[in-house]
């Protein structure tokens, strides 16, 4: 079949999937982060294999390659296949459902709403697609995971502040390492402050342990999951900030001992979910769904099978009322789309401040999580001015990218005044000669006069290249389409959902080192890196040591994590995605994280393709305006401007790039932000 053939067909098969994956990864809230179980065995001359001067040219510092201890972090988070996560995650136990209040005795000890819904997996994936037009991958999510590798705490500076995010993790429970997930996310966004910061369970918290930071976080994403007296009684007293989410405050606000309607002026009159069960005959039965912010309806992810009766939601919120107005105050409502009811979503009283739900779930650009991400500056009171900047980046960038389209859009955007970064793949492999009529082919890139030509002509016209893998595809194999430069998977077994069988520190450094070769070979030296389809392996993070990361990331619960085993194993691992509404300094991983954030045009050319509209784009912008140093971060492939694809590219990449403007942001390249 001829090239245009192949290439509708790939569109046609893969893109749904690739979409779901990345997508479901944000959406699930359930940060992508990865957790430390084992040391990984790397040795110390893996620090050699990255040349000196190309680590310091990408960004990477001397601890390159550097062994992480992996403690027990769990993350948890969603089953990265865009597996929707059952309720149960959140929560185990039968709740008193619907809109009752919970007595002091349910809530401790009854189950939870539990109406079956799954933690679906949902926005974290915008999909990305391989630059022959083949379907759209797992790019976006993005996933954060502790400073360094396998380290519970963030370095420390002395001048910082300090952070403990407390998370649960029941013994024994199915999907106990989901709520690691959480706290990895929460700590990624603390990683756009100068904070220090430390995260673990909530049952290893010692009495007192508040005092030695300014601020205490504590997720309550698992109902009825007990709470240490001594951290209660803290907590009671301690003018330190808190920030409480969700679940389990009733063991504080309904124990008289503690006096706590009295000191904080808030009420706290149980849980609700769903208005009532859906069910096929009522698919939609209402919840409180929309947050209200800055003038926008932030409103949460809900889907529902009929026929399969499968949820995809996180419908409860804590329900709390203001019962003495000179201390306490809401700050934003979310509003019931069922009943039209208003219910405090963020409740503050002094240093004390109550999140009525989990707002690392199920994720999007349009989600709660940006109201958080911005309330964020508030909790901590570190003030960032309105600084609201835009970056756009030309993606899966290879041997065999189109000159034409690339000056199309060099000129374009040049004559615009707006700076640009180029993501590289240094070496193209088409191992199986899908594209070669049967022949194997690789070209390098001294070999890759189109490639360097294109590049060449636009770095003086405000285009600056950055690292997107070695060869974006895996050994001689499909993984999972094609086995094609930009179509697959590179530093992730995306087919077993689990590491590539190669996979270790030394074996990506040598990758990088690789790249870095053939982009020195032509006198190039890329700024940052971006992962291939936006997923690595622990052991991927870890071999970039200290380079800055342009992407959004997947996080796992272990650095050896165990993503396949049953659902009602309690040490079953999982890989959640994260997205960033503004740069993130130090991430779970110890690096610097420059934002992708609004996720990138797809044209319908297959029959049963999905497509994101340059509107849908603008929309996220608009929405991202609320964070008040928020991005509007974009990708596009140069592919769309080819003649065979017959869609109006460079006309809408206008339309895009002309509507974000007009919103008021301000355009920037990628290396000005790598020191800010």
């Amino acid at each position: 079949m001829n090239c245009i053939k192949v290439k509708t067909c790939f569109l046609r098969h893969h893109f749904d999937l690739k979409f779901v994956l990345f997508a479901c990864l944000i959406l699930l809230a359930q940060a992508y982060t990865s957790t430390t179980a084992n040391a990984h065995s790397s040795d110390d001359a893996t620090t050699s294999m990255i040349s000196k001067e190309h680590r310091m040219a990408l960004g990477f510092g001397n601890d390159y390659g550097k062994k992480h201890n992996k403690k027990d972090d769990e993350y948890a988070d969603s089953d990265k296949h865009g597996k929707k996560h059952s309720k149960k995650d959140d929560k185990h136990a039968d709740r008193d459902k619907h809109d009752k209040e919970h007595s002091k005795k349910n809530a401790k000890h009854g189950g939870r709403d539990k109406h079956g819904k799954k933690h679906g997996k949902k926005n974290a994936k915008h999909t990305d697609r391989g630059k022959h037009g083949k379907k759209h991958s797992k790019k976006h999510g993005a996933h954060g995971r502790k400073h360094h590798v396998g380290h519970e705490g963030s370095d420390p500076d002395n001048n910082a502040q300090r952070a403990l995010i407390l998370y649960d993790a029941p013994e024994g429970v199915p999907m106990r390492k989901l709520g690691k997930s959480y706290a990895i996310m929460l700590r990624n966004l603390l990683g756009h402050f100068a904070m220090d910061i430390e995260m673990k369970r909530i049952g290893e918290y010692a009495e007192g342990d508040v005092e030695s930071y300014d601020a205490l976080f504590y997720l309550g994403s698992y109902y009825s999951n007990p709470s240490p007296s001594g951290f209660l009684a803290d907590i009671s007293t301690t003018e330190k900030t808190v920030v409480w989410f969700k679940y389990n405050l009733w063991d504080l606000a309904w124990d008289p001992s503690y006096g706590f309607s009295e000191k904080f002026g808030i009420n706290l009159l149980g849980t609700r979910g769903f208005n009532s069960q859906p069910t096929p005959a009522n698919p939609e039965p209402g919840f409180f769904d929309t947050i209200i912010y800055k003038g926008l309806p932030f409103k949460k992810y809900y889907s529902y099978d009929e026929a399969t009766q499968a949820i995809a939601a996180d419908p409860d919120i804590g329900v709390v009322e203001i019962s003495d107005l000179t201390k306490a105050e809401v700050l934003v409502e979310v509003v019931n789309g069922g009943t039209s009811e208003r219910a405090p979503y963020i409740a503050r009283s002094a240093n004390f401040w109550y999140v009525a739900d989990m707002p690392f779930s199920f994720i999007g650009p349009r989600d709660r999580y940006l109201v958080f991400s911005d309330i964020l500056h508030d909790i901590l009171n570190i003030q960032h001015t309105k600084n609201n900047r835009a970056m756009v980046r030309l993606e899966d960038v290879s041997a065999k990218v189109s000159p034409v389209a690339m000056e199309q859009l060099s000129d374009y955007l040049a004559a615009k005044q707006i700076p640009f970064s180029i993501a590289v793949i240094p070496l193209y492999k088409d191992p199986l000669g899908v594209y070669n009529g049967g022949v194997a082919e690789e070209i390098r890139l001294a070999d890759a006069e189109n490639l360097v030509e294109s590049l060449r002509y636009a770095q003086p016209r405000g285009g600056d290249i950055l690292m997107h893998g070695l060869t974006h595809q895996y050994s001689d194999v499909p993984n999972p389409w094609s086995g094609v430069t930009a179509d697959d998977f590179e530093f992730w077994d995306i087919i077993n959902n689990r590491p590539v069988s190669e996979d270790s520190v030394s074996w990506v450094a040598n990758r990088i080192q690789t790249g870095l070769d053939e982009f020195s070979s032509v006198g190039i030296t890329p700024y940052a890196w971006e992962t291939p389809h936006y997923q690595g392996s622990p052991n991927t993070y870890a071999a970039l040591g200290s380079v800055t990361r342009y992407e959004r990331s997947v996080y796992y619960t272990s650095d050896d994590p165990q993503l396949n085993l049953d659902t009602n194993n309690p040490e079953r691992d999982f890989s959640v995605g994260q997205f960033f509404p503004y740069i993130i300094a130090s991430d779970h991983y110890g690096q610097r994280v420059l934002p992708e954030n609004l996720g990138n045009i797809i044209y319908d050319i297959g029959q049963d393709a999905n497509f994101v509209l340059w509107n849908d784009l603008y929309e996220n912008a608009r929405y991202a305006l609320v964070v008040r140093d928020g991005f509007a971060s974009f990708y596009f492939h140069p592919f769309w401007l080819e003649p065979e694809f017959n869609v109006p590219g460079l006309e809408d990449f206008d339309k895009l790039i002309r509507g974000i403007t007009e919103l008021g942001y301000q355009w920037v390249g990628g290396r000005e932000l790598l020191n800010e």
